[in-house]
């Protein structure tokens, strides 16, 4: 099992940077890849960026050039999210895809105001 920790989020204005960071505490070399997901109510949780142990991010179109993710360390991955639009408002949460199995983090809030 990997368990994954994260932080950052919060409140910005449009037009505004946060970071987010997801780390794993368990069982890293098993993973796979490591991702940021988000979900607002009532619609489905969407891919934002995702990166395998080796490689390069992909990200949603409506991410590209504005975020980044990659590797801090072996553990940890960092989303740079910059030029942020009130559309990027959600939940994210981290998820990782690991040879045991798919795991989630709790999930933290990005709101983007107007």
């Amino acid at each position: 099992q990997v368990q994954l920790v994260e932080s950052g989020g919060g409140l910005v204005q449009t037009g505004g940077s946060l970071t987010l960071s997801c780390k794993a505490t368990s069982n890293i070399y098993s993973i796979n890849s490591m991702g940021w997901y988000r979900q607002v109510p009532g619609k489905q949780r969407e891919m934002v960026a995702t990166i395998p142990k080796s490689g390069d991010a992909t990200y949603a179109d409506s991410v590209k050039g504005r975020f980044a993710l990659y590797w801090q360390s072996r553990s940890t991955v960092i989303l740079q999210m910059t030029s942020l639009r009130p559309e990027d408002t959600a939940v994210y949460y981290c998820g990782t895809n690991s040879r045991t199995g798919d795991y989630w983090g709790q999930g933290t809030q990005v709101t983007v105001s107007s």
